[in-house]
């Protein structure tokens, strides 16, 4: 079955994690995704990133050579999506620009993922995923009321710019499909990161106080919201919120008392030491053993490993393997949407890198001669 992306070609002049992840989610779905990667950057691939590259081709291509503007107008005229994330103003000097390529191609769909975005007192700023993070709002509120914030161990700016840079593609292109038009994109990583934040910012309109770390409805404030350690070390989540999960895990635990208390602040030093003494007499695995059967929404906090060895994620086909070769199978995460129709899937392993320059500028019109030249010239 085709993917419903399938008539769609995308050049990702992206690295690392937030382009990549963008154009992995559209080449799951079909989308045909050349990677154009400058040769230079060849020893900084991180192969732990290599999954995000499964599905796609590899071009290597050196943006400040000449003739470089031959090649990527010959790509930018077949092309439906660009997507670039280097600092702003790189583009335009490269001379790979949204302008650029509109004049060359008016249905273009360009996208820019930066850090900062193209305007703002921020954008020429360097950054990574901490930094992201930070100046979004986000880690202001991930950590221990009395410590200082803690990173997650998950590349949340990252991500939620890819995340959203593939939500701003696929609703240009429906655009696309009404109007006949292409447009520009700008999605930065800390506006993404902000875009998370719709309790806290609605706490802080509503109230005129920030939330606080660790003292927020949904952080460590209520005993009915919060996590608790067990006899083995490990840890469970508990969250019940609807009065009748409150009242089944009260009983369960004989204190009856605390059903009328549930949301009183005063109380609520009492009840969390009450829970956190109570968890740990048994391992987490007694507990959910127990809890499993109750549907009261107190479940594990499950280690990576257990994730992805897990039955749900085999079930939900989140962890998916794919012949090597060589008689081995090499894992990939799975795709999270779920469409009957045109599914999506990992179809082909990461390439490497500039596997298929050759077969592109073929593909282009170029024969062995000018790609040998190409080649000889640090282009290629």
């Amino acid at each position: 079955m085709k993917g419903a992306l399938d008539d769609i070609l995308v050049l990702d002049l992206s690295r690392l994690l937030p382009g990549p992840y963008c154009s992995m989610i559209l080449a799951d779905h079909g989308a045909r995704v050349i990677a154009v990667e400058d040769r230079r950057f060849e020893k900084e691939s991180l192969p732990v990133l290599d999954g995000v590259n499964r599905n796609k081709e590899h071009m290597a291509l050196n943006l400040d050579a000449l003739p470089i503007w031959e090649i990527f107008a010959a790509l930018a005229r077949r092309a439906d999506v660009i997507l670039e994330g280097f600092r702003p103003g790189v583009t335009r000097r490269l001379g790979v620009d949204y302008e650029s390529v509109k004049a060359v191609n008016s249905r273009i769909i360009y996208c820019s993922l930066t850090g900062y975005g193209q305007t703002g007192p921020m954008r020429d700023r360097a950054g990574h995923d901490i930094n992201f993070a930070g100046h979004g709002g986000a880690l202001s509120l991930i950590g221990p009321a009395d410590g200082p914030p803690c990173i997650p161990g998950v590349q949340l700016g990252d991500l939620a710019g890819g995340l959203y840079a593939a939500i701003g593609i696929l609703m240009a292109l429906h655009a696309r499909e009404r109007t006949g038009e292409g447009q520009y994109i700008d999605v930065a990583m800390t506006d993404s990161i902000t875009a998370l934040l719709p309790y806290a910012a609605g706490m802080f309109w509503q109230t005129g106080q920030p939330p606080r770390r660790g003292d927020s409805d949904w952080s460590h404030r209520y005993a009915y919201y919060n996590i608790y350690r067990t006899r083995d070390g490990k840890h469970i989540t508990m969250a019940p919120l609807e009065p009748r999960f409150w009242k089944a895990v009260c009983r369960w635990f004989d204190r009856p008392d605390f059903i009328p208390i549930q949301h009183d602040l005063s109380r609520q030093p009492e009840v969390i030491r009450f829970f956190e003494e109570a968890f740990l007499e048994k391992d987490m695995d007694e507990w959910m053993a127990i809890f499993n059967e109750m549907d009261v929404c107190i479940g594990p906090v499950s280690d990576v490993d257990a994730v992805l060895r897990g039955e749900n994620a085999r079930a939900r086909e989140m962890v998916i393997h794919l012949d090597s070769g060589d008689g081995q199978t090499t894992p990939f995460l799975g795709t999270p949407v779920k469409l009957d129709r045109t599914p999506g899937g990992v179809r082909t392993l990461p390439p490497a890198f500039g596997r298929d320059t050759a077969a592109i500028l073929r593909e282009l019109g170029y024969d062995k001669t000018h790609i040998d030249a190409f080649s000889d010239d640090g282009v290629i």
